[in-house]
């Protein structure tokens, strides 16, 4: 059994009452510190520390997990080791699946080996495949897993209409996601889950952690969740209850609270922790927009997912899981090159554009640079004049080069759209191809939009260039930081975020700013279902 170390405390913890626990729970309120919690929990359990997550497993973000013992590299390990392992697999649930197929072979490989060798058969002992059969079957009575052509396939108790793992459910691949990572675990694994009835039903959110558990009784399972039903259903859980943290001396305020012991104050928290959630592109640790967007959005969990389709992809699931999970679900993607009319499209499907064509464009909205100037105690106006000078002569010199990938984006969109279709024959196809250049009319585009931007250009219209204008070093290269007292870029961006992060009339009126530029005339949180 894993000893396991908790962070810093604020004031004495008794930890007595952690004891030999197999199953923690971290509870609380929204804010309180529960995922860093977890993260220094993992830090300090070292080289047997495991992390689960369906979010990740579906929607990976852009960087793959270092982390040793984690399924992306268990994952790089197999390829390497095994010839015969496929090496597309983008997803965890993907790696997963093809890791099994590969260890079912390795298996029969070694047994039949091992029984020529000792001139006898060999009795079949069961793959990881076989027990993830053998639990899948208990949890989703009826239904049947099988072996097709290096495929899984699933079927109902019919056995009728076998389908492969990307036609499951979200609940359905959430289930299959976590009984075959937990069984590639490290011996005697701190196994951390986060968010752990996300995508799952109720109906089988019992039977499949209990599962879970059951398959690996040398293992620590530690859950961060808000879900009291959850909580309640670990017979043997012990629960952590994180109030705050203080990140100036990298301690947490937390009880350890006995089973059946809850407060009421506890359960009120808890109550009011399931907050509507934000999906967002970027990572957690490298980009702008986990940090501005959790400030803008405080009442809304915010969860980066990586690219823009997958912000796309992963609100629209989510609201289509609304049933299941009870939660109302966002996204903000860049603008980047879209068109009216895709993004009209998207925010009626509750995914929120801004009206500047990527995240580092807000930094350059005229609220913004006024209120950070007068903050400074600069004159706004005349930076605001010289930003916007700087800011239209680099468009001017890039408005070719900006057409030409409008166009490119909005061919692309044309393409897609236009060739989803049946034809009778390739001849057919290549036809219908060598038409669109005709029905398409590129330079057509090309032509009307350099003559938008160059009106822009001679109209002085710098909030309609922030609009369109995607270039990465413009905010550096227009000097407003510098122009406003930061020696860098990044000095700017840190102090916007510390307005918002305070309290008071600037950090509403800011806060204010951003959401106007996102086209929020409500919270989020008051939309209609």
């Amino acid at each position: 059994m894993n000893t396991i170390k908790l962070p810093p405390s604020i004031r004495p913890v008794d930890r007595a009452g952690l004891g030999d626990s197999r199953q923690i729970t971290l509870i609380g309120g929204n804010g309180a510190g529960k995922s860093l919690f977890m993260e220094e929990m993992m830090s300090l359990c070292g080289d047997k520390a495991y992390k689960l997550s369906a979010l990740s497993a579906f929607y990976p973000e852009r960087e793959e997990s270092t982390m040793p013992g984690s399924v992306d590299s268990l994952y790089r390990q197999a390829i390497r080791q095994q010839s015969y392992m496929r090496t597309d697999a983008v997803s965890e649930l993907d790696k997963i699946v093809y890791m099994l197929f590969a260890d079912e072979l390795e298996s029969l490989l070694k047994m039949k080996a091992e029984a020529l060798a000792e001139g006898h058969r060999f009795k079949i002992k069961p793959t990881k495949l076989d027990i993830i059969q053998r639990h899948w079957e208990r949890i989703f009575p009826g239904n049947r897993i099988t072996r097709a052509k290096g495929r899984l396939m699933f079927s109902t108790g019919s056995g009728d209409d076998l389908i492969s793992t990307h036609t499951l459910s979200q609940g359905e691949k959430a289930a299959l996601y976590y009984l075959g990572a937990a069984l590639y675990a490290m011996p005697n694994a701190v196994i951390f889950i986060d968010s752990p009835t996300l995508f799952v039903h109720p109906t089988i959110l019992g039977n499949l952690w209990n599962s879970i558990e059951d398959l690996r009784p040398d293992c620590t399972f530690v859950y961060n969740s808000v879900d009291e039903d959850f909580v309640n259903s670990r017979t043997h859980n012990t629960c952590i209850w994180v109030k705050r943290y203080d990140s100036e001396i990298r301690s947490w305020d937390y009880d350890i609270v006995e089973p059946g012991s809850r407060s009421e104050d506890l359960l009120v928290e808890l109550a009011g922790s399931r907050r509507p959630v934000l999906f967002i592109e970027g990572d957690m640790r490298h980009s702008i927009d986990i940090r501005l967007y959790s400030l803008v959005f405080p009442d809304m969990s915010v969860r980066p997912v990586g690219s823009c389709d997958k912000v796309i992809e992963t609100t629209r699931s989510f609201n289509d899981q609304q049933a299941m999970h009870h939660l109302s679900s966002f996204g903000i993607v860049d603008r980047d090159r879209r068109t009216d009319q895709e993004v009209g499209y998207l925010r009626a499907k509750h995914i929120m554009v801004p009206d500047v064509a990527e995240i580092e464009n807000i930094f350059l909205l005229p609220g913004v640079i006024r209120l950070m100037a007068r903050r400074r105690g600069r004159d706004g106006a005349k930076i605001l004049r010289r930003v916007e000078r700087e800011v239209t002569h680099m468009f001017k010199r890039h408005a070719e080069e900006q057409a030409l990938q409008h166009v490119r984006h909005k061919m692309k969109r044309d393409v897609e759209c236009r060739i989803d279709g049946k034809f009778s024959c390739i001849t057919a196809l290549e036809t219908h191809i060598k038409s669109l250049i005709v029905k398409l009319q590129p330079r057509k585009h090309y032509n009307a939009l350099r003559e938008q931007f160059a009106a822009m250009v001679r109209d002085n219209d710098y909030e309609g260039i922030l609009k369109v204008f995607n270039h990465k070093p413009m905010l550096p290269d227009s000097g407003g930081h510098q122009q406003l007292g930061y020696r860098a870029k990044d000095d700017y961006i840190g102090g916007v975020l510390d307005v918002l992060k305070s309290s008071g009339k600037d950090s509403d009126t800011l806060r204010e700013i951003i959401r106007h530029c996102l086209h929020v005339e409500k919270k989020p949180t008051e939309k209609e279902n």
